[in-house]
């Protein structure tokens, strides 16, 4: 925290860099068992919707 900066201005600071560390979406992946075949399934799944996007 710098000195003189509003809780506010903190508070955003750090959700900024928790969001950019990937700290909130890795707790929610976690929160629950996914078996190494999903895991494959779901990364596949987002590929071919990357790649999609890119096609456009």
């Amino acid at each position: 925290m710098h000195p003189g900066d509003s809780f506010e201005v903190a508070l955003k600071r750090f959700n900024r860099k928790v969001q950019e560390a990937g700290i909130l979406s890795e707790a929610r992946r976690r929160r629950h068992y996914e078996s190494p075949q999903a895991r494959r399934k779901r990364k596949a799944e987002a590929q071919r919707r990357k790649r999609r996007r890119y096609v456009r």
